[in-house]
């Protein structure tokens, strides 16, 4: 039987309704930790609870205990795998994050419930039986932090929650699912190609994420600049390009050593240099911006907090961002 370390922090998989007035709120007691013991055929549980806590309230300090917690446990005893349940709407972040910083080959996995424990219809119990088994599998190792939800399997990297209620949010837009769970196995149709891991002790860099739009002048780029953020992630138009009247405050941001990168705020496709209009990305990437190739906003921004503890040199944050150069 497999030990598998479960880390619960909080999220509607661990909320219950109001019977009366229907609003969904944190349980005083986490209903999963009494459901284990149901379960307990699966595997052999080490159960943890560092914090219970809806996921619009973790930031990266919260993710950076998690991290220090999975990394603790997986020393001090065997682990065969890790299931951690989080509230789904910053689940995907958080995942990135851990993907991003834990050294571990064994397999980490991340669920949460569309809807609260004692909701018709919940998933939570469904999805975190779900993630047990995936964290139980060998065909799971070394595929770095995987998300579980609704018989999917979907990597840190590329999954996003697409909708704001359907038990169905998690998918990957452009490449899809790497593998299902059915009632019988856990089944991986393919593995990610590349992994890559960074080594941090603390979070103390300070980055920003703006999204561009028809009109927008220097304004929010001079803001950021007096605010004294250390870097910022622009979810940019189309393939990469921003209005004129940004160009300013882009150069601006660069002249004072603030590192820049732009992915699309379109969910499929990647930003690239190919426009050489004033604002395109052709005359972006000459600036000196960092386009980064497949990760979105929330994504871009967690890589540069992370990437900027290692090194602010432009050239070196290019080849963390640029796929080509992997």
């Amino acid at each position: 039987m497999k030990r598998i370390l479960i880390i619960h922090t909080g999220g509607t998989i661990a909320m219950l309704e109001d019977e009366q007035t229907g609003a969904v709120a944190p349980s005083e007691n986490n209903p999963l930790i009494g459901l284990t013991s149901k379960i307990d055929e699966l595997a052999d549980f080490i159960i943890k609870q560092p914090f219970n806590m809806p996921s619009p309230h973790i930031t990266p300090t919260e993710m950076n205990i998690l991290k220090r917690l999975i990394e603790k446990e997986t020393k001090d005893q065997q682990v065969d795998g890790v299931v951690i349940t989080h509230g789904t709407d910053t689940l995907e972040e958080t995942a990135y994050f851990l993907d991003l910083t834990v050294n571990l080959n064994i397999p980490i996995v991340m669920t949460g419930a569309m809807r609260s424990s004692n909701e018709i219809g919940s998933d939570g119990l469904y999805n975190f039986i779900s993630s047990v088994r995936v964290a139980s599998s060998d065909d799971a190792k070394n595929k770095g932090v995987l998300v579980v939800l609704n018989d999917e399997i979907h990597t840190a990297m590329n999954v996003t929650k697409t909708h704001s209620s359907n038990v169905a949010t998690f998918q990957s837009p452009q490449f899809g699912p790497i593998g299902i769970v059915t009632k019988g196995k856990v089944i991986f149709h393919y593995q990610p190609t590349y992994r890559e891991n960074y080594d941090l002790t603390e979070v103390s860099k300070r980055v920003a994420l703006i999204k561009a739009f028809a009109g927008m002048d220097s304004e929010l780029f001079q803001a950021i600049k007096d605010l004294n953020y250390d870097g910022v992630v622009i979810e940019a138009l189309g393939q990469g390009n921003l209005p004129p009247a940004t160009l300013q405050g882009i150069k601006n941001l660069l002249q004072s050593n603030i590192p820049i990168v732009l992915v699309s705020r379109c969910f499929n496709g990647i930003a690239q240099d190919i426009y050489s209009y004033s604002g395109g990305g052709k005359e972006l990437k000459d600036l000196g911006v960092i386009f980064s190739n497949g990760l979105n906003g929330q994504k871009a921004r967690l890589k540069l907090l992370v990437t900027l503890t290692q090194t602010n040199n432009p050239n070196q944050l290019y080849r963390f961002f640029d796929t080509k150069t992997k």
